[in-house]
């Protein structure tokens, strides 16, 4: 009777270590997808113009006044939309930026982005220096030359390169830091809308080509969001500082069309690669429709900055920011709070509705 129990209890220990050790992997699993790469401006700038001689530079409070490690270069109060999406990929740590990375880290993989940078060379001029598309691109190529070194030939990196997730998000400045800012460049009056639109994508398919011929097979290309809506534009070119402004917003969404077509024939033309689309502007408009459902109660202002609406320029080094931070869709004249950044995230990730993302959400991406 005594070994029957010393056998039953024996079982039991084994089973409760097994379980402990299942609930271990779920929580400390290994990520997705082995590395995230990542394109774009301050929206997801997370240090790269540190170092840069630019006034479009966030590494001072109160940005990061609610990240733990600080201001880090990132413009927001704490998270950006691709620290929301690294962490429900399964990561660890964020995505490290390219000024700061380095040795097998880069495995994990690379934040390019850098604040005032367009898809033109010249967007964003006036601010001083910033790395384009073109130039985060041959960043990139840099990398790719590391990751062969480190996993010994081009074939091991090639399919290594190949299960990651690589997320591209620019044209906005190309607006905010160029078309709509006649004093400084020439492009409104060289191109209608319309014709800009299809410039600029022309530029971007170019270089999306390029980040393909160096590996990279699951991209997702985010849309630009409501530009004419944030706390600047509003500030600038809204009579009544709360209507958005529709000429900026209809510019935008001729850009984001050409997009999501370019999208479907990239599909078609690069089989072995897929391609997604991240609906940042409807998703946006229902943050706006529809604030109290999402617990923001100021969708117009800016949580600092100076000017009406705290809309004329970001926030100034050691200004006290507002206190109800999380209630704010904006954290500054041009950038979305942790909260705003926190929703997009999760529904880029895994869309709340149909629309969100073409044709399926990074979840379902990072599977294949």
């Amino acid at each position: 009777m005594a070994s029957e129990q010393k056998r039953w209890l024996v079982v039991h220990v084994i089973a409760i270590i097994l379980a402990l050790n299942n609930v271990a992997y779920e929580v400390n699993g290994d990520p997705q997808v082995p590395c995230y790469f990542i394109f774009g401006d301050s929206l997801v700038d997370n240090g790269n113009n540190n170092g840069i001689a630019s006034l479009a530079r966030a590494n001072y409070l109160p940005y990061g006044i609610d990240f733990p490690d600080g201001p880090t270069g990132r413009f927001s109060n704490g998270k950006t939309v691709v620290d929301t999406v690294a962490e429900l990929l399964g990561f660890d740590a964020y995505i490290p930026p390219y000024a700061d990375a380095g040795g097998r880290d880069i495995l994990n993989g690379v934040n390019y982005a850098s604040a005032a940078a367009g898809i033109r060379d010249e967007t964003g001029q006036q601010l001083g220096g910033r790395i384009s598309f073109g130039g985060q691109v041959n960043n990139y190529k840099n990398t790719v030359s590391q990751v062969v070194d480190i996993l010994g030939d081009e074939d091991s990196a090639a399919n290594y390169l190949s299960q990651c997730i690589y997320s591209v998000g620019l044209g906005s400045n190309d607006y905010l830091n160029n078309y709509f800012m006649p004093n400084y460049y020439q492009t409104s009056s060289q191109y209608t809308p319309e014709e800009y639109a299809s410039a600029l994508i022309q530029e971007y398919s170019g270089l999306i080509r390029d980040l393909y011929s160096y590996g990279a097979r699951k991209l997702v290309l985010n849309g630009i969001g409501q530009i004419g809506c944030s706390p600047n534009a509003l500030a600038q070119n809204s009579e009544d500082g709360s209507t958005c402004v529709e000429k900026i917003n209809s510019a935008n969404q001729l850009f984001n069309n050409l997009l999501k077509s370019l999208v479907n024939n990239l599909n078609s033309e690069l089989p072995d690669a897929k391609f997604i689309y991240i609906n940042n502007y409807d998703i946006f408009q229902d943050l706006i429709n529809s604030p109290q459902s999402y617990g923001f109660t100021v969708t117009n202002a800016g949580c600092c900055g100076v000017g009406k609406n705290n809309g004329q320029i970001t926030c100034l080094p050691g200004q006290t920011p507002c206190q109800n931070r999380d209630e704010h869709l904006f954290w500054d004249a041009f950038h979305p709070s942790e909260a705003a950044n926190v929703i997009v995230g999760r529904r880029s990730y895994s869309a709340q509705s149909s629309s969100d993302v073409y044709p399926m959400d990074i979840r379902q991406l990072a599977q294949l």
